[in-house]
């Protein structure tokens, strides 16, 4: 995302929230920023079928755990 992206985007989400940021806003932006790039980072590694986990999650109810 572009610097004004981020901007735009914590804005109108701080305003959905009902959020006032007030003097913490550069600290937020900074922080959306660095999160930004390790998303970036993330997206860049291609991933096969195989990178998939093998495990699954099977709920059981409360009383059914042995």
């Amino acid at each position: 995302m572009t610097g004004q992206e981020l901007e735009t985007y914590v804005d109108a989400a701080a305003a959905a929230l009902g959020l006032e940021l007030g003097e913490s806003r550069p600290g937020v932006l900074r922080y959306f920023a660095l999160a930004s790039g390790f998303a970036d980072l993330v997206q860049a590694v291609p991933l096969v079928p195989q990178d998939e986990s093998s495990m699954a999650f099977i709920p059981v109810e409360p009383g059914d755990a042995a």
